[in-house]
């Protein structure tokens, strides 16, 4: 049984069958997802799925892309989202400097705002960190009670290391699949079992041989393949650990 702790059902990429998706994954094996938010309304969209389907679980957030769209109110509605009963942390949230290099000071204070959120409601963080590795680590440093996920991690394996000594998970998705994965699989290689959380980012990321299609948590099986190659284990130790690593993290 798989748990994809990285998913976003809320995209428009599936408006046309979101519900048979969704209601298939038991039977193929996925037997838990977290939905993060992306702003207030994919976040309101989260937990309404998360109401929907016992089987997923939603994360609320505002994503650093998202920022120039959002209002003053909008952290106070991401505030009275966590207190859902089956909201499991504040994510996706971080810092993005691919897309926008230009707001670093803007994009640090939001994330620092979500932090701090997340450590009034006890939950743990999904953090995006995309070209923006330094100040990323250097911001979760000064906060040692955090605790959380880099989903998708992109970073050096220097920074895996002081990562995870402080305690925090990395999530690993279908770009380990990929030819050019040299990075991602060093850092796969030094992390430990009891570390290691599986994710899809569907829609994004679909792994190999599913890539240039629209990605989904039954794509799980081609991660876990790779990861149980890389240490040294069989696909279904992968897929326990990866479990039991989601649910000690997201409580669950």
């Amino acid at each position: 049984m798989y748990f994809d702790t990285h998913a976003h059902y809320d995209s428009g990429a599936f408006n046309a069958d979101r519900e048979e998706v969704l209601a298939a994954f038991p039977e193929a094996g996925v037997a838990l997802v977290v939905n993060p938010g992306c702003e207030v309304r994919s976040s309101e969209t989260a937990i309404a799925l998360a109401e929907r389907f016992p089987h997923v679980w939603a994360a609320v957030g505002i994503h650093p892309e998202d920022m120039a769209d959002m209002s003053d109110a909008d952290l106070d509605k991401i505030e009275q989202l966590s207190k859902h009963p089956k909201c499991v942390a504040i994510g996706e949230i971080g810092l993005d400097y691919y897309w926008d290099a230009s707001h670093k000071e803007e994009q640090k204070a939001l994330f620092i705002e979500q932090l701090a959120l997340a450590l009034r409601r006890d939950l743990p963080v999904i953090v995006h960190d995309r070209e923006a590795h330094g100040d990323c680590l250097d911001i979760v440093r000064q906060y040692p009670g955090l605790r959380g996920v880099f989903h998708c991690y992109s970073g050096s394996v220097e920074m895996a290391q002081e990562l995870l000594k402080r305690g925090w998970y990395l999530g690993f998705d279908g770009p380990i699949t990929y030819k050019n994965a040299r990075k991602a699989l060093e850092v796969l290689e030094i992390c430990p079992l009891d570390r290691i959380l599986i994710e899809t980012d569907s829609p994004y990321l679909s792994p190999v041989p599913m890539r240039g299609k629209r990605n989904d948590s039954r794509n799980l099986v081609y991660v876990t393949e790779k990861i149980a190659e890389i240490k040294g284990i069989t696909p279904e130790e992968a897929a326990a650990v990866t479990m039991e690593n989601g649910k000690k993290l997201f409580n669950i």
